[in-house]
């Protein structure tokens, strides 16, 4: 059994040969934790200046830190003798399977983040994409979130967006209202010209410039079609397309002009059996 004197010897060895390592190792920590909060907001403080997302801001500055922290790390174990090359190689290797696991949730990362930088859309715009319309709730680096028009909430995946077509109707503040108009063949198409003129004309949200344009768009089978295009704020658009169908429904009717529907005439032949 080593006596009391050699267990001190020992252990003065050890601080003399591991103690400074230790401390450079913990200085290393200290001075890099320091430098890495220094580049995170510094990094943040630029994106800020460029006007860039606050969620954006957020992760980018986190993943700067963590990125500086692990070469801090390894500096220490390295300043330790610990060979840092085995530990980087399993670190790479740790890496590339959890990509391989999350890789789904990884592309809805990285969609997520190019939706956050390109912004086709905001919070509080009227969107159809990925098969669903409804007005954008939030935006977040995994899934945005939709709520529809019968207030149903919808969490779409972000690379299902980013992967097909956005289709904005918020974007534009005006917006063209179409309308299409079937009357029978021998109505006055002057008269329903003026009708239609007039229904545009006393809407107070329809512009006048651009002018609306009423003219014939089609000689279909059962009907003349006449096409109804008005201009108004986006904000307006659905308000003006239910009160201009609706009165042109009233107003042909008054007039006396039939808006023809699909029929079909039957004819019934009497056979005589001998």
């Amino acid at each position: 059994m080593e006596n009391p004197e050699q267990i001190i010897a020992q252990v003065q060895e050890l601080l003399a040969v591991y103690g400074l390592k230790v401390l450079a190792a913990l200085a290393i920590l200290l001075f890099g934790r320091i430098v890495a909060r220094w580049g995170r907001r510094l990094v943040e403080k630029m994106l800020e200046r460029s006007g860039v997302d606050k969620i954006v801001i957020g992760f980018v500055g986190s993943i700067v830190y963590i990125g500086l922290m692990v070469f801090v790390v390894v500096a220490a174990l390295g300043q330790l003798g610990i060979q840092t090359t085995s530990f980087i190689a399993i670190l790479g290797a740790a890496g590339l399977a959890i990509g391989l696991a999350l890789q789904g949730s990884l592309a809805n990362f990285a969609a997520g983040f190019l939706l956050i930088i390109f912004r086709p859309f905001k919070v509080g715009d009227f969107v159809e994409a990925a098969g669903v319309s409804g007005s954008v709730e939030s935006i977040k680096i995994f899934t945005t979130t939709l709520t529809t028009p019968d207030n149903k909430t919808v969490i779409v995946p972000n690379s299902a967006i980013y992967d097909g077509n956005i289709t904005n109707y918020s974007a534009k503040e005006t917006r063209r209202v179409d309308l299409v108009v079937g009357v029978s063949y021998d109505a006055d198409l002057a008269q329903v010209k003026q009708i239609l003129n007039d229904i545009a004309a006393s809407d107070q949200r329809v512009f006048t410039d651009p002018a609306p344009v009423i003219a014939v768009s089609e000689l279909a089978d059962n009907s003349v079609n006449l096409v109804m295009r008005m201009w108004g704020k986006t904000a307006d658009y659905w308000g003006i397309h239910f009160d201009a169908t609706e009165a042109v429904k009233l107003r042909l009717d008054d007039a006396g002009i039939g808006i023809p529907y699909p029929q079909r005439d039957v004819h019934l032949y009497e056979h005589k059996v001998a």
